[in-house]
């Protein structure tokens, strides 16, 4: 009997009694680690697959120790540029040995329930609308205040209003411009 598990975010094909080396897990050496995440079960033939986990399906496994891979060496480097980077990684592991496959019957283990989401009011209160002056009292408005303001805000007061040629004009002839 052999069951393939997602134990650490990796899947493993597992046997009674086999010994795995899984990235580190929480727990204590000597600890026993209940993995409910079973994908595939195999019972002398009988194969059971989950959608995507079986439902009452567990692996039993107890801790043996926490060590450390291999070292790995990551170098990078880039010719003709003085570019060089040495990088070293070592892996942390945890070797568990398997002690049982229980197909039906195991407990889920329970998962932590998402916070409730804050309501949002469904009701959302539309902001009261400007109303626009006709263009003609935006215009006579607008008229007292052109010696007051800069040349680049006469520009676009210009451009609004439709005045040809307005960006070669000097501040005095815009508003002259502007006026008529």
């Amino acid at each position: 009997m052999y069951a393939i598990v997602e134990i650490a975010g990796q899947q493993f094909k597992v046997a009674k009694d086999q010994k795995v080396y899984v990235h580190r897990l929480p727990g204590e050496e000597g600890s026993k680690v209940t993995f409910d995440n079973v994908l595939l079960t195999d019972d002398n033939g009988t194969i059971s697959i989950g959608a995507p986990a079986i439902e009452g399906a567990a692996v039993t496994a107890k801790i043996l120790g926490h060590l450390k891979g291999d070292k790995v060496i990551v170098f990078k480097k880039k010719r003709r540029k003085g570019y060089r980077k040495k990088n070293g990684h070592r892996q942390a592991l945890s070797e568990i040995q398997i002690e049982s496959i229980a197909t039906s019957g195991a407990k889920k283990s329970a998962k932590k329930e998402a916070a409730p989401k804050k309501e949002v009011a469904s009701k959302k209160v539309a902001a009261p609308k400007k109303e626009v002056a006709p263009k003609a009292e935006v215009k006579e408005a607008a008229t007292t205040d052109y010696s007051s303001m800069t040349v680049a805000q006469l520009k676009v007061a210009a451009k609004e209003a439709g005045i040809k040629g307005y960006t070669s004009l000097k501040k005095a002839e815009l508003i002259e411009a502007l006026t008529k």
